[in-house]
């Protein structure tokens, strides 16, 4: 809800602004906003199977390094099939994982290059729900299943990518097959791990449950600030967020005059999204901030939704929002 508008990427590529623009991006000018529930968390692991469409596909470098990838275009599939490179000694990912990853996007009709992440120390890790409510289907069908420290390369057919309006972002058209090749680096926190802090003076107070989950505490007294405040309650160790990065977070918003929650990801799962597409008192809340954070921040209207509010949520033109945010991964916009 912190969002203006979002759109799915990775689901049709919300997660691939990385994890913004091609994996969950977001755009407009509201607070963040969920990308969807994880529906698909409880399922069974069916990953893709291998098939002749990736066969064709050559890709040789070891994980952590820029891979080099040949195939004759154009491809063609009718469903994803995925072929592990390496096979990783970690842990197995599942269903409703979030996984940090490195990857290359290639059109298969052309075999150009779409977008990157780059790869070890020029990469820029992204985090990915393991879940096809939130992130393209036939990528959760690549990597699902997948051992921490693999590399995979999976080609998706239209229907299981970016649909039938593609992508002109990253030239990729209505009937081009894609294909990714994937590190699968680690599983990452659904909460904030940073170092608790004494809670700001003039804050409301913040309790949290087992799983993270904050209950937000309003005096009744408590006058709402006429600037954004914002405070830290866990001091993460983690990269720095700059403007412009896309930052995977859980977030829950309250409303100083209703005192109710009218958003959170809580009951969602964690979600991506670009600080150049929320409310700028969000903004303000992330840029620079580091990772393993959780911070409260105080927006009155003139940072938030402005004058006009924002009426499906319940909040008025002269409300006060409260968010607490757990910032847990952060990357800059992929190369094109």
């Amino acid at each position: 809800m912190p969002s203006r508008t979002a759109t799915r990427l990775l689901a049709p590529l919300a997660v691939l602004a990385v994890a913004g623009a091609v994996l969950a991006g977001c755009s407009g000018t509201s607070a963040p906003k969920s990308s969807g529930t994880a529906s698909g968390a409880a399922a069974a692991c069916a990953p893709a199977s291998e098939g002749s469409a990736v066969d064709a596909v050559k890709v040789s470098g070891a994980p952590k390094t820029e891979p080099t990838v040949s195939f004759d275009a154009p491809l063609k599939a009718s469903s994803t099939e995925r072929h592990v490179i390496t096979q990783g000694t970690g842990a197995a990912t599942k269903r409703g994982d979030l996984m940090s990853v490195e990857f290359s996007v290639y059109n298969g009709s052309t075999g150009k290059v779409a977008t990157t992440t780059g790869f070890g120390d020029k990469g820029q890790p992204v985090q990915i729900a393991v879940d096809e409510s939130r992130v393209l289907p036939g990528l959760v069908k690549t990597v699902e299943c997948a051992k921490i420290g693999s590399r995979i390369v999976g080609v998706l057919p239209p229907k299981e990518a970016f649909g039938s309006k593609g992508n002109s972002q990253f030239g990729i058209g209505a009937k081009d097959v894609v294909v990714f090749v994937v590190d699968v680096l680690g599983v990452a926190p659904t909460k904030a791990d940073g170092t608790p802090q004494p809670a700001p003076a003039g804050f409301p107070t913040v309790k949290l449950a087992k799983d993270g989950t904050p209950t937000v505490t309003i005096a009744k007294d408590a006058k709402a600030p006429d600037q954004t405040m914002v405070g830290i309650l866990k001091q993460g160790d983690g990269a720095t967020v700059a403007s412009g990065d896309t930052v995977t977070l859980q977030y829950q918003g309250v409303n100083f005059r209703t005192k109710k929650v009218f958003d959170e990801s809580w009951n969602k799962g964690p979600t991506s999204l670009s600080t150049n597409g929320v409310i700028p008192g969000f903004a303000k809340a992330l840029v620079g901030q580091k990772v393993g954070s959780q911070v409260i921040v105080m927006i009155p209207p003139a940072d938030g939704y402005g004058s006009s509010g924002q009426p499906a949520a319940g909040i008025e033109g002269t409300d006060t929002l409260v968010f607490v945010i757990d910032i847990l991964g952060t990357s800059a916009a992929p190369a094109q």
